[in-house]
């Protein structure tokens, strides 16, 4: 992150944007294809993405790593949802289906899902199977915030 701004990467055409410090980055839009950088809601990604967004911005990026067929996964998503609508733009939120991005899962060593990942410059900070409450989930993300 420079002095002057942190770079987020916009979760719809995947470019690099320069958000001024001075400037609100909830409201902050994408030089490239004009949409918000944040709109409330967890962004579903490939591999390909998945790498842009851990290592390319410069705020804390939380992955929930689950699959379509997993119950504890489709109980967690609203949570996941409820919390990201909250806590952007001091997170951007992840969504990482296992079934399709098996290279990620084993990346990481996905064995138990859903699997919250924390992640900070390309580095896993923190991480927690199971599901869990809201209010776990926004206690666990304030104890591992970066800054």
């Amino acid at each position: 992150m420079s002095e002057e701004g942190r770079h987020i990467v916009c979760p719809h055409c995947a470019s690099i944007n320069r958000v001024p410090l001075s400037k609100p980055a909830k409201a902050a839009r994408c030089g490239r294809c004009k949409h918000a950088l944040f709109d409330g809601h967890p962004v579903s990604v490939d591999s390909a993405h998945f790498d842009l967004h851990i290592q390319k911005n410069d705020i804390p990026v939380v992955v929930d790593f689950w699959a379509e067929w997993c119950g504890p996964c489709k109980a967690m998503a609203p949570v996941f949802e409820q919390v990201s609508a909250e806590l952007e733009p001091d997170f951007r939120f992840l969504k990482v289906d296992t079934e399709a991005e098996q290279g990620l899962a084993a990346r990481y060593g996905i064995r138990s899902i859903p699997t919250i990942t924390l992640f900070w410059k390309g580095e896993v900070t923190a991480r927690r199977a199971g599901a869990v409450n809201t209010e776990t989930l926004r206690a666990w993300l304030r104890q591992h915030k970066i800054r």
